[in-house]
């Protein structure tokens, strides 16, 4: 046998002693698709919304009140030069907050003409929530705001209720601020 033959034959045997003992690839998973939204809190409920439908988060401006308004409205705040409608979410649903106003945060929603800012409870951030637990079905704890809910998610973080601002935007008892 020649030197080539030989150490063709030894090449062969390493490359199936290493197939032999070569681990196999890594189970292949579909990629599960996400969606995107800004977690907020009212009333120890959780909620998510579109990151389309906030243009920012702040903490509770100062706000001069205005007379004349009903009492979810909290004043008139001058957010980098532009008058800016604080609006108290649970107190537009007749709810108390436990919280005190300082430790409050505001989504502001800008929508054509509309620019306001919803005083929430606590912001929760970016949330990243897979598509495929969405559901149609609402816990009836979510009753006083289903008419914003377009359905929610239920995940191993629990539940988020997929809550509209632009929906409560067009509710004319929320555009209606005369008392």
């Amino acid at each position: 046998m020649s030197e080539v033959s030989r150490a063709f034959i030894k090449l062969a045997e390493i490359a199936d002693l290493s197939r032999q003992h070569a681990k196999g690839l890594p189970a292949q998973e579909e990629a599960r698709a996400i969606w995107s939204g800004v977690g907020f809190t009212l009333n120890g409920r959780r909620y998510v919304t579109s990151m389309d439908e906030v243009s920012e988060i702040l903490s509770v401006p100062r706000y001069t009140q205005v007379p004349g308004v009903k009492t979810w409205v909290k004043g008139i705040a001058n957010v980098r030069g532009r008058l800016m409608p604080v609006m108290d979410l649970l107190g537009f649903l007749n709810r108390p907050s436990a919280l005190q106003l300082k430790r409050r945060r505001v989504l502001a929603v800008e929508r054509g003409e509309l620019y306001s800012g919803l005083v929430v409870d606590e912001v929760l951030g970016m949330q990243h929530i897979p598509q495929d637990t969405f559901t149609q079905e609402i816990p009836e704890e979510y009753a006083e705001t289903r008419a914003y809910l377009k359905g929610g998610f239920a995940s191993d973080k629990g539940f988020f209720a997929m809550f509209s601002l632009y929906e409560l935007a067009r509710d004319p008892r929320f555009l209606n601020v005369a008392s």
